[in-house]
């Protein structure tokens, strides 16, 4: 919407709001969240930069619920799926338990001759 207005400045901000039947005060609002973010996003980008650094000392090994741990013993009372949802957006994710591996020392292609 906002990028609209920006392209085409010559049409207006008034005019085209009406035509989308969107009330200005909605523009405006955006507007302002686009300059200054509301707290709970300056939270979640602090909390995202220090998840990040626990993260980062576990060698990225640890994965969500070691995180909230870590974060709960530190005094940070966070939910475990906020964290779970900060971690997924900054494309941060723990290390899986191994698959172990078989028994079969054979080389299968061997079954098909």
């Amino acid at each position: 919407m906002t990028s609209l207005i920006d392209e085409h400045p010559h049409l207006g901000v008034e005019p085209v709001l009406r035509e989308l039947n969107i009330p200005s005060s909605t523009y405006y609002r955006w507007r302002h969240a686009e300059k200054e973010p509301c707290e709970r996003r300056r939270q979640d980008a602090d909390l995202t930069s220090r998840i990040r650094q626990v993260h980062q000392d576990s060698g990225g090994i640890y994965g969500s619920p070691r995180v909230h741990a870590v974060l709960r013993r530190e005094g940070i009372h966070v939910g475990r799926k906020r964290v779970e949802r900060l971690m997924r957006q900054a494309g941060l994710a723990g290390i899986s338990p191994r698959q172990g591996k078989g028994f079969t020392r054979r080389d299968p292609d061997d079954d098909l001759a």
